[in-house]
């Protein structure tokens, strides 16, 4: 894990980075115990590799796209992570070419909605939406540290959030959400 480059980041850049420490192995694996039976996962916001990690353990064989926008965190992914595929560019973007993912793919975001810089928090949000709606069994694993669910959803959305664990253990406690059709998937 590049520690150095988070904290670099998390001070030049705090609505970008939204935490104060990389996530912990408890929240990564709380994370990645989300995943169910998907064909593929995209983890978006994927910063130093913690969550990366657990879901590489959780499910090794499974095809893994990991996408942080930071190049430095994104150079030291794909070292750490050979077997991973690695995109350096926003989110709606990487979603936006990756419509011919399989149906039930699933999204694992660190990405950190309450304070990214609203025109590109709307952006995302539009993005994971758009890319939620094309099929039902995909969802989106997310995690903010309020306590409340970490963005809301238009009226009249199928998409229901669903509260699945609460991690103490992460600096700070961190909630794991799941966004998916009617029942939160």
């Amino acid at each position: 894990m590049n520690t150095s480059v988070f904290v670099a980041l998390a001070l030049t850049r705090p609505s970008l980075v939204g935490a104060l420490a990389p996530s912990s192995r408890r929240l990564a694996r709380s994370m990645a115990g989300q995943i169910g039976s998907a064909a593929a996962v995209v983890e978006l916001g994927a910063g130093t590799g913690a969550v990366t990690a657990a879901l590489r353990e959780a499910a090794p064989a499974l095809p893994l796209l990991a996408v942080e926008l930071q190049p430095d965190l994104a150079v030291g992914l794909q070292r750490r992570f050979p077997d991973v595929d690695v995109a350096c560019a926003p989110a709606h973007e990487v979603l936006a070419d990756r419509a011919s993912l399989p149906d039930d793919t699933v999204l694992v975001s660190s990405l950190p909605f309450r304070s990214l810089p609203a025109p590109l928090r709307e952006t995302t949000r539009h993005a994971l939406l758009d890319f939620l709606a094309a099929h039902p069994a995909r969802r989106l694993v997310q995690y903010t540290y309020q306590p409340r669910a970490p963005f809301a959803l238009p009226p009249r959305s199928r998409l229901r959030w669903s509260l699945r664990d609460v991690v103490w253990g992460n600096l700070p406690p961190a909630g794991v959400w799941v966004l998916g059709g009617d029942r939160g998937a």
